[in-house]
């Protein structure tokens, strides 16, 4: 999975004005894994916004105060022309060797006619690879003409897995080692090029993981206009459904406020597709100023590759201008994996006609143009790539009393996944008798009522957490909040059962997987346990329906968003079945009866059979943690195992259940008392039954203290806490002692075990001071070091509900 590491430096804009940093990325635009917008800078016109796997999906805005341009939303992307397309633009072909070349291959009269020909990219990604590359090595060589040297910068335009080695007519041109997130743009020595015929000539050696190459030569577009200034921002706040923003723009203060009303008392507002970008204005000086607000969406929302053709149309409907744009192919539910964004459905923009707002749509290069220059081309349709949908408001005069605008954006998906072969549409159109337009219309007429819902929340929320375990873990509550609810989906399968699947973000691409649900559980058991339902409602239909026939959970349903059964290579059967049964105990407790588990009473047995046979030594399998290597009896899977048969006897007794809840009740104590004399180190409990030279975190005690199981002393939560507290790193406590990264969620966990809020915090605050310190300004990873504060992959995954722990903790307490 190694290509899915970001390229921090796309991220890492700086600012002379930066604001103190609140979380590694803010959240803008969060709905579901394909619509989800963030800004990796604290100043929100430092950085291009992108999707949370990185790719740029820039959303601008601008303010003329009295003519002058203040640019207050994202940094505007550097537009380039092709002089040799790149495979994301145009087909191409190369010659190319798997074998070592003679010397000079790389020069201009070298002869490849012996070489294979192939189309790009060349790689062993199978849903974009046009050439297979399996070898640890390939050769290329592209050949093209050129007609003159052009006078502006000229750039390689490279995406590569791993190291590179570039020649340009036989010179060296470019090197690295590593590998690229998306395109990287290289500048290029033009003494190199010369007119007539060419030849780039690269190496690249895989080192691990994926294979990729794809190259091209691109120019600086021409820029015209004058200059733009750039907003002064004062402040930034980070709330549960808000990031809110203040500028000075010359004599006009702005504020503005992305939100994403993820309320989960309301499913048919938390599976609107739409969010709020509202603005207010007001003179700071005593004066009266004229002002226009511009805002842009660039297309690139609703494709996965930037140059994908995309037709967008503009229109009016239900009291509304809208904007829109998809692509032309519409290729539906056909790309899978983890880095990926989508190319079906459309994106859309909608204002109320009442703002008098002039919509258009141009190129991006024309976009600053046209605002600046005052000019509507009014366009109501346009075809290409990497379109521009603009909206200008025209605010007025403006003085001390603030005018207040908002802009929605929206994505319409058509179906969201296809679930064991049924294409489903997302929950709200789940009949496909609803549409975007009427979605818009209902979020206009909602604005004040969902503005007010969300500030009332977000407060009440920060209160809570505040009251369970202080003010870093409040923040880091809040950062967590539009994370975990975003990467999922919400539909119904084809039986009516609710189901709100995750997506494993970048750490496989799975759909559902059940040690995705089950680290996220804690925040949906607060608010709404029938999302966590929704988590397991296809689990259960998997085993029941006979599609899964093992005697314990499956792993996945697919990779997103194909959820037609697992696709993960290897189960992990005492993880798996261990997370089902503890979830399933754990919504008896939040509701208070065990309904839920009685619908599923015969498939939760068998799995409880399975665990009172396999679950207190478990064999050599994986488990969540599997990065760290497979273990044979793991203690804190052993842990997992001897709570889940608590659950499980709880939840029998609920049932009435009498003698299952007594025979698993005692075979869950039994195995407490032998798991704390085969387990115990001396001042603490081994990762293996058999090292006790060893140490890991037991996080999975944790709900046997939530559900008030009794299964293990309190001694032993002491004892593993006092513990961690002596094997803490600047960043946080590691996940045991085979390495120094940790999982920040489990962290949460196991502080969650402490009987006092200093102990508590001492394991906490290192987790905010990662999220405060990590220099990769994406969406927060839960995979992290300990050491040097980087994250090891996982970015914005829906496991961060995991920091709920300690409220759910305390809400049922």
């Amino acid at each position: 999975m190694k290509r899915l590491f970001l390229g921090a430096a796309l991220l890492l804009a700086s600012s002379a004005n930066a604001q103190h940093r609140l979380a590694p990325a803010y959240p803008l635009v969060t709905h579901h894994p394909y619509f989800s917008i963030w800004s990796g800078n604290d100043t929100l016109n430092a950085a291009t916004t992108t999707h949370w796997t990185g790719a740029p999906q820039s959303l601008n805005g601008m303010l003329s105060v009295d003519g002058k341009i203040y640019n207050f939303l994202g940094k505007a992307e550097k537009v380039y022309t092709p002089i040799l397309p790149a495979a994301d633009q145009s087909e191409y072909t190369v010659q190319y060797t798997e074998t070592r070349p003679a010397n000079g291959w790389e020069g201009i009269s070298f002869n490849d006619n012996a070489w294979k020909s192939g189309a790009a990219p060349l790689g062993s990604d199978k849903g974009e690879v046009k050439t297979p590359w399996k070898t640890n090595d390939i050769w290329v060589r592209r050949s093209f003409d050129l007609n003159k040297i052009s006078e502006k910068a000229v750039y390689l335009k490279l995406n590569h897995d791993d190291n590179i080695e570039v020649y340009i007519n036989g010179k060296p041109a470019y090197s690295k080692a590593g590998w690229t997130e998306n395109y990287a743009y290289i500048p290029v020595n033009k003494k190199l090029l010369k007119t007539g015929r060419n030849i780039i000539a690269v190496h690249v050696a895989n080192t691990a993981g994926g294979r990729w190459l794809d190259m091209g030569l691109v120019e600086e577009a021409a820029t015209k206009g004058p200059g733009v200034l750039e907003a002064k921002q004062k402040s930034i706040d980070l709330n549960a459904t808000q990031t809110i923003y203040a500028f000075t723009c010359g004599g006009i203060d702005l504020n503005v406020t992305f939100t994403s009303p993820l309320l989960m008392d309301d499913l048919n507002l938390m599976s609107r597709p739409v969010s709020y970008i509202s603005t207010k204005v007001n003179s700071n000086d005593g004066k009266q100023h004229l002002v226009k607000l511009y805002f842009g969406a660039s297309s690139t929302l609703a494709v996965h590759a930037a140059f994908q053709p995309v037709k967008g149309v503009e229109y009016s409907r239900n009291g509304l201008n809208i904007l829109k744009a998809g692509t032309v192919e519409q290729p539906l539910l056909k790309r899978t994996g983890d880095d990926v964004r989508i190319d079906w459905g459309s994106v859309y923009v909608a204002v109320p006609q009442q703002s008098n707002a002039i919509q258009n749509i141009s190129s991006e290069s024309e976009a600053l143009n046209n605002f600046i220059s005052d000019t509507d081309p009014a366009a109501t349709e346009m075809m290409g790539a990497k379109l521009k949908l603009n909206t200008t408001i025209p605010v007025g005069t403006v003085g001390g009393a603030a005018v207040e605008n908002y802009i929605m954006i929206g994505y319409d998906e058509i179906f969201a996944v296809q679930y064991f072969q049924n294409n489903l549409r997302p929950w709200w159109n789940i009949n496909g008798t609803e549409t975007i337009e009427n979605q818009f219309a209902l979020a206009s007429q909602q604005y004040q009522e969902i503005m007010k819902k969300c500030v009332d929340f977000d407060k009440k929320l920060y209160d809570d957490a505040f009251k369970s375990g202080g003010e870093q873990y409040a923040k880091l509550c809040e950062i967590a909040y539009r994370q975990a609810i975003s990467a999922h989906i919400l539909t119904k399968s084809p039986e009516g059962e609710l189901l709100f699947l995750s997506k494993e973000n970048f750490s496989n691409g799975s759909i559902n997987t059940v040690d995705i649900t089950y680290p996220s559980a804690p925040l949906f058991l607060i608010y709404n346990p029938d999302l966590l339902k929704g988590m397991m409602n296809g689990i259960f239909y998997y085993s029941e329906s006979g599609r899964w026939k093992k005697p314990y959970a499956a792993h996945d349903l697919g990779s997103y968003p194909i959820a037609n059964g697992q696709t993960y290579g290897e189960d992990m059967p005492v993880e798996e079945s261990g997370n089902m049964l503890i979830l399933a105990a754990a919504i008896a407790k939040a509701e208070g009866n065990a309904n839920y588990a009685k619908k599923h009473w015969e498939t939760l047995s068998v799995w409880a059979d399975y665990l009172s046979k396999e679950g207190f030594d478990p064999a050599n399998q994986l488990s969540t943690d599997d990065f760290a290597g497979h273990l044979a009896r793991n203690a804190n899977l052993s842990v997992k195992a001897i709570t889940a048969l608590g659950g499980y006897a709880m939840l029998a007794d609920m049932l009435g259940n009498k003698d299952v809840a007594k025979k698993y009740g005692a075979l869950a104590k039994d195995m407490a008392k032998r798991w704390m004399n085969i387990a115990d180190a001396g001042d603490h409990y081994a990762l293996t039954f058999n090292q006790k030279n060893s140490w890991s975190q037991k996080y999975n005690l944790v709900w046997d203290k939530v559900l008030n199981l009794n299964l293990f002393p309190e001694e032993v939560y002491k004892k593993e806490v006092n513990f961690y507290l002596t094997k803490q790193n600047v960043y946080g406590l590691p996940l045991d002692s085979r390495e120094t990264y940790t999982k920040s969620d489990w962290v949460l966990w196991s502080a969650t075990l402490a009987d006092n809020p200093k102990d508590f915090n001492a394991l906490v605050s290192p987790m905010y001071k990662y999220a405060l310190e990590t220099p990769d300004r994406v969406p927060l990873s839960d995979w992290h070091g300990t050491t040097n504060s980087r994250r090891m992959n996982f970015t914005a995954r829906s496991v961060v509900g995991g920091y709920f722990i300690k409220m759910l903790d305390h809400k049922l307490k």
